[in-house]
């Protein structure tokens, strides 16, 4: 993968740098829903601050 359009999709979110779901998803070549379901059964796999919810 090239860190160009990694680093294109990356946005700064709360003064954290983030990718969104849907840019990974594009990113993997997989659906955004097939994303969240593999990263919620792999929980302890990842770091808690791996993935948060905006709010309004």
């Amino acid at each position: 993968m090239e860190f160009s359009i990694i680093k294109s999709k990356t946005h700064t979110i709360q003064g954290n740098k983030v990718i969104l779901d849907f840019d990974l998803a594009v990113l993997y070549e997989v659906e955004t829903r097939v994303l969240k379901q593999a990263v919620r059964r792999n929980l302890k796999r990842f770091p808690e601050d791996f993935m948060f919810q905006l709010s309004k």
